[in-house]
């Protein structure tokens, strides 16, 4: 198994280029069940989590190529419309392929989903949308069975709660449903925005993109004929090669970026005393001639993404006062506090807040990985302690970050990857 060694405290400078959005990309793959036709995907990126929903593609019966960046996919093959418990059990994503499978074939049976260990993140909603579109559901030995023999009908469907992956699921079986479908209280999402705008493209009548409120008008059933396209930039992926900046109290330059998208993480930031200079796909961040306190609350886009919430609080330790970081999405996300404990943090936990007294004496330990986005957030402590750092179980990291020992590397850092 791998481990990252690092030695800090560390200076950066110099370029990164963010790789194409992993949580963009997984939907967008799955969208390929819905076309008839081979699709080529630039910008992909060429993470763990992608090589297995790609993997799973081929089990159904697609072809797939990635290579360079560049997806090639054809699903006019599949034949099969198991999604088996051995590949889902590793990633949540995999249950995006239950609205496509089931609108296109009318019936599919998916493994109940696995992934990272963040709390609770029910399909229900899922589920019951798709019963609301004439789906007969039942759950078998840790099965979804979903069966539409007449094909899915429009619906109009209110989301409980706002869900990124449930919106997804759900745009995409009612392009190939039967009439009019109406979704309301949708994730607005830059990553289910580039979906719908996929969608549009490829010919479908989708109206109130970016909005709350979708309208869909479905195909009766048939597959369609989909454009080709480029993964939309890893807004996650930058904020953290930000923090990075902040953290090492460095200037660092990232390229190939999408600054509206980070506009909640800039201002924060800002709060913090750094300066983000943004060009139109260029953000260039300036360290803090002192980093003040921050408050932060996690909640749906466009406010403060919760997947930047472990690197904020490993950004929190190093600045002067009090920073609260309350986690409103995700009730166990906080795992990463006893490891940024073990490298000197000072953090109290209260319910689904954390509090930071900084700045903190950060001190080289061996630490552990529990989840993808706390995986970075060690990196970055790591990177502003004193002494040597070994991050262990750095398989989640891999999940969703592209080469980010190599990308560190070229900034400056001194991280290395070895075997345990």
């Amino acid at each position: 198994m791998d481990y990252l060694r690092i030695q800090g405290p560390t200076k950066l400078s110099g370029t990164v280029t963010i790789s194409g959005a992993k949580n963009a990309a997984l939907p967008l793959i799955t969208l390929a069940l819905l076309a008839h036709n081979p699709l080529k995907v630039t910008n992909m990126p060429e993470v763990a989590d992608i090589k297995t929903l790609l993997k799973l593609l081929q089990n159904l019966g697609a072809s797939c190529s990635l290579e360079n960046h560049v997806l090639n996919v054809d699903t006019s093959t599949v034949s099969h419309t198991m999604a088996n418990y051995d590949i889902v059990k590793t990633m949540r994503a995999s249950i995006l392929v239950l609205g496509p499978l089931l609108a296109r074939f009318g019936h599919c049976e998916v493994s109940l989903p696995g992934g990272c260990a963040i709390g609770q993140r029910p399909i229900d909603l899922h589920l019951k949308a798709l019963e609301q579109m004439g789906a007969q559901i039942t759950i078998h030995a840790g099965y979804v069975h979903a069966v539409a023999p007449e094909g899915l009908k429009g619906a109009h469907i209110i989301f409980d709660k706002i869900t990124v992956t449930g919106t997804a699921n759900i745009v995409m079986a009612a392009a190939l449903a039967h009439g009019k479908t109406v979704l309301v209280n949708c994730a607005k999402e830059p990553e289910v925005v580039q979906l719908c705008e996929i969608l549009r493209d490829s010919g479908i009548d989708i109206n109130g993109i970016g909005t709350p409120e979708l309208t869909i008008i479905g195909t009766g059933g048939k597959t369609i004929e989909m454009v080709d396209f480029e993964v939309i930039p890893d807004r996650i992926e930058a904020g953290t090669y930000l923090c990075a900046g902040a953290i090492t109290n460095s200037t660092i330059t990232l390229e190939r970026v999408r600054p509206d998208h980070l506009d909640a993480v800039t201002a924060k930031l800002e709060q913090m005393g750094c300066r983000v200079e943004c060009g139109e796909n260029t953000m260039t961040i300036h360290p803090a001639t002192e980093l003040k306190h921050v408050d932060i609350i996690t909640q749906e886009y466009p406010a403060f993404p919760t997947d930047m919430q472990a690197q904020f609080l490993a950004l929190a330790t190093i600045a002067k006062g009090a920073s609260t970081i309350e986690e409103r999405l995700f009730e166990n996300r906080f795992m990463h506090v006893s490891e940024l404990q073990r490298l000197g943090a000072e953090i109290k936990l209260s319910g689904h807040t954390a509090t930071v007294i900084g700045p903190c004496e950060l001190a080289g330990a061996d630490v552990m990985a529990t989840d993808l986005r706390a995986s970075s957030a060690l990196v970055l402590a790591a990177m502003a302690a004193e002494g040597t750092t070994n991050v262990h179980r750095i398989y989640h990291l891999d999940r969703g970050y592209e080469d980010l020992e190599g990308k560190l590397r070229a900034l400056g850092a001194k991280i290395e990857r070895l075997k345990e």
